[in-house]
């Protein structure tokens, strides 16, 4: 899938992962390969991803806004 994480100033993350873990407003959940599209709030919390080589990432957010469609993820938040 294909992640791109941005905030106002810059784009902090882009690249191939094999799952991202969301702050959910109404709860946290996960984004796997094929599932379906989504629009979701996010609220202040977590963000962690798994890089196709393994790696994984975590960036704290203050809120924001995440889509997925087609395995393109865009996760737009106030900051990172």
């Amino acid at each position: 899938m294909h992640l791109e994480i941005i905030t106002p100033d810059k784009k902090i993350f882009e690249g191939e992962v094999t799952l991202i873990q969301l702050p959910g407003s109404k709860g946290g959940f996960e984004i796997l390969k094929n599932h379906a599209p989504i629009i979701s709030t996010l609220d202040k919390g977590i963000l962690k991803i798994q890089e196709e080589n393994g790696n994984e990432q975590e960036f704290e957010v203050d809120g924001g806004v995440v889509e997925n469609k087609a395995n393109k993820i865009i996760v737009l938040v106030e900051s990172a």
